[in-house]
Order: structure tokens, then sequence, then C-alpha cells
């Protein structure tokens, strides 16, 4: 008995189940998720980002940030997240519709940066935090990314953009350390990752 016709429509539609479960059922969900209007604000969520945070976004992708940070908010019956106040949620789908490719990351040896532009808005702290998070997160492992930081001379004044630094992590006398366009740009991306935004689907 020939056994080849049914052995080509196992494996046949062993394919096709398996293209239609991880294909066709997530597009049919989540394909055709759109930005909503938050009730509480007016707002769209999720927002587009600015050139300089699309720039900074880049740069996060190419100095690895995403090997040592996820953003992905869990579930409270998985973790802990929302308790160490990474999320005010859990993140769902529409969080990334902006995000080409997402970030979510693979690990956490540093903590989840969902929600970083609301759980810490300063940009001077984020500046101080690249350049050395020693500064900022005593104990932390992250390397300091002190080549995105510029020293000069310091003029007859002090230039705004200067980092406050004092002690031990302050320049040579006479200079100063300005962040550069891609700090700033860095700093811009950290920013825009908010995502407390009550969502039908987390109601």
């Amino acid at each position: 008995m020939n056994y080849g016709p049914l052995l080509f429509l196992g494996v046949f539609l062993t394919l096709a189940s398996s293209w239609v479960g991880l294909v066709l059922v997530p597009q049919i969900q989540f394909g055709r998720l759109e930005p909503v209007k938050i009730e509480e604000t007016g707002e769209i969520y999720p927002m587009a980002r600015s050139g300089l945070a699309e720039q900074g976004r880049e740069l996060y992708r190419a100095y690895g940030c995403v090997y040592c940070h996820s953003q992905q908010v869990r579930a409270e019956d998985f973790g802990a997240d929302i308790q160490r106040g990474w999320g005010k949620r859990r993140s769902v789908a529409r969080d990334y519709l902006r995000d080409k490719p997402v970030l979510l990351g693979t690990m956490r040896t540093g903590p989840d940066l969902t929600n970083i532009g609301m759980r810490q808005p300063s940009v001077s702290w984020h500046l101080l935090h690249l350049y050395d998070p020693q500064m900022t997160s005593a104990g932390s492992i992250m390397p300091p990314y002190a080549f995105l930081f510029d020293r000069q001379k310091q003029g007859l004044q002090k230039s705004p953009d200067a980092l406050p630094l004092s002690g031990k992590f302050s320049p040579d006398p006479g200079y100063e350390i300005i962040p550069s366009p891609e700090a700033r740009a860095l700093v811009a991306y950290l920013l825009s990752l908010k995502s407390s935004a009550s969502l039908p689907e987390v109601k």
C-alpha cells in the first residue's frame, strides 16, 4: 500500500495548523489594534515619539541596552513587577504599536524600563546615570557611558549644559563635562517610555 499521499497530508495538516496557530490567529487578535483615546486625559495612546527620541531608540539598540533591561511588566499573578513600582499595570500588545522592532528584552540584569519616563522624569538624573551609574545608584553594575559626554575647557562662566559633578566625579580643574547629542537623544528615548495609561483591555 502506498502511504505517500497519507504522509503528505499529515505533514501538510501539521504545518497548516501550526501556521494558523502561530500566524493567523495572532494576526486576527492583534493585527487591527489601533491607538486609543484615553478618556481621562483626551490624549492618544501610544503617542508618536519625537525625532530625537527615535534617534535615542536606535542608540539604545546599538549600545545593547536591551540585553540588560526589559520593557515588559508582568501581570501580578506572574511576578512582583507592579509591587516593585516598575509599572502601574501589566503590559499589553497596544503598548508596543509604535515600536518596530519591539524591544522586550530577555534579561533583567537591571530594572525594567517600561515606565521609566514616569518613574524618573528628570533629564539631569538620566544624564548623571549615563555618565556614571554610581552617582545615582550606588552599587549598580551598569557600565558608565562616559564616552557619550565631552570634556571641554570651561569658559569665564560655567556652561548651563555642564553636568553638576562633585567629589571624585569632578573633572580636572578648569574643565567641564557636556552631554553629547547622542546622550541627549538616548535620554529623550528613556523619557518617552511611559506605559501607565488606563487601557480598555486592562481595566
